[in-house]
C-alpha cells in the first residue's frame, strides 16, 4: 500500500523500482529481528559487567553481596549466547555495529529498577520457564523504552509498520527457549509469502490500475471517485485485485484484512466507506461470477 501511495505521488518511479523497495522492505523487517534478539542478549550481558562492579566496591551492600548475573549465565540466554548460527547471522546483517555500550548500561539499569527483574533475583532455583518469561518481561520492557525505540528506528525508519511482526516473531522464539538448531531460519520471509503473495499484488495492482478503477468508478455511489482519499483508493484497488486474482484467499478475509489497515493509515471514516464499498463490490461480482475461489478460499 505504501509503495503504491509513492507510485501515485511520484511519477518519475517505475514498477522496478517499488519491486526493489518492496524486497528492500522484506527483508529489512528479518534484519529488525535479528537486531532485537541480539540487542535483548547484549543488555542481559551486562550483568556480568554489574556483578563485577559490585563485587569490586570496597563496602559492598547486602544486595552487591547477594547479587547474581543470572539474567545472562541462566541456559535460556545462554542458548542464544553461544548460538554459533545466530551469532553468524549477526555479523551477516551488521546487527552487531554502531551500538553504544552505554546505551545498553542505561537500558539494563533501568531493567533492573522493575519488578519483574526484582522478582527473577529473589527466585531461589528459577526454573528454564521462569527463565524465559523474565526474558520475555525484558524485550516487553524494551519496546515500550523510548530510547530502545529510537535505535530501532534510527536503523528501519518503518518499524511502526513492522512492530507487530517483529514481536510476535521475539515472542515465540523466547518462548521456545533454551534454543536449539537454526529457529531464526524459521522467520525468514518466505517465498508463499513474498513471491506469490505480495509481489505478485503489487504487480497486478500496478498493471491493472485503469481496469480496477473502472470497476470501483460506477459503485461509488454519492461519492465523486475524484474526491474518494488517495489511500483509501489504493486499498480498494487491491482488494478488489485479491478479490478477482488470488483465488485461496477468502473474500471475508479481504475485506477484513482491508477495513482493519484502514483504521490505521486513514482517516476517521474511512473503515465504513471501505467496507461499505467492498461489500457491494463483493455482492456484484459473485453474482457475476467473476469472483473463484478454491481450496482455502472457500471458507468463509
Amino acid at each position: 500500500m505504501q509503495l503504491l501511495y509513492m507510485l501515485n505521488r511520484d511519477e518519475q518511479l517505475a514498477f522496478p523500482d517499488l519491486l526493489k523497495e518492496y524486497n528492500d522492505g522484506i527483508w529489512k523487517t528479518y534484519e529488525i529481528y535479528i537486531f532485537h534478539l541480539y540487542m535483548l542478549l547484549k543488555v542481559t550481558q551486562y550483568a556480568e559487567k554489574d556483578a563485577q562492579i559490585r563485587a569490586a566496591k570496597l563496602l559492598p551492600s547486602d544486595d552487591d553481596k547477594e547479587f547474581s548475573p543470572l539474567l545472562y549465565t541462566n541456559p535460556c540466554t545462554q542458548s542464544l549466547a553461544n548460538h554459533v548460527g545466530f551469532l553468524n547471522v549477526v555479523q551477516e546483517y551488521h546487527a552487531n555495529t554502531d551500538i553504544d555500550e552505554d546505551h545498553i548500561r542505561n537500558l539494563y539499569q533501568a531493567f533492573c529498577e522493575t519488578d519483574e527483574f526484582q522478582k527473577y533475583q529473589a527466585l531461589e532455583a528459577p526454573t528454564n520457564q521462569e527463565h524465559a518469561k523474565l526474558l520475555l518481561d525484558l524485550y516487553r520492557f524494551l519496546t515500550s523504552n523510548d530510547l530502545f525505540v529510537e535505535l530501532t528506528e534510527d536503523r528501519h525508519n518503518s518499524w511502526q509498520d513492522d512492530e507487530s511482526l517483529v514481536v510476535g516473531a521475539i515472542k515465540k522464539t523466547l518462548k521456545s527457549m533454551p534454543l536449539e538448531g537454526p529457529f531464526y531460519e524459521d522467520f525468514q520471509p518466505s517465498d508463499e509469502t513474498v513471491r506469490e503473495f505480495g509481489e505478485q499484488l503489487l504487480r497486478k495492482t500496478c498493471q491493472e490500475d485503469a481496469a480496477l478503477f473502472e470497476i470501483i468508478a460506477p459503485n461509488l455511489k454519492n461519492w465523486d471517485a475524484d474526491r474518494v482519499a488517495v489511500l483509501d483508493m489504493i486499498m480498494l484497488k487491491m482488494a478488489l485485485c485479491e478479490l478477482l486474482h488470488f483465488p485461496t484467499i477468502p473474500t471475508k478475509v479481504t475485506l477484513n484484512e482491508y477495513v482493519e489497515i484502514s483504521k490505521v493509515y486513514s482517516t476517521e471514516n474511512s473503515k465504513d466507506f471501505i467496507n461499505g464499498i467492498l461489500d457491494r463490490l463483493m455482492k456484484k461480482l459473485i453474482k457475476e461470477e467473476k469472483i473463484i475461489k478454491e481450496g482455502r478460499g472457500l471458507i468463509e
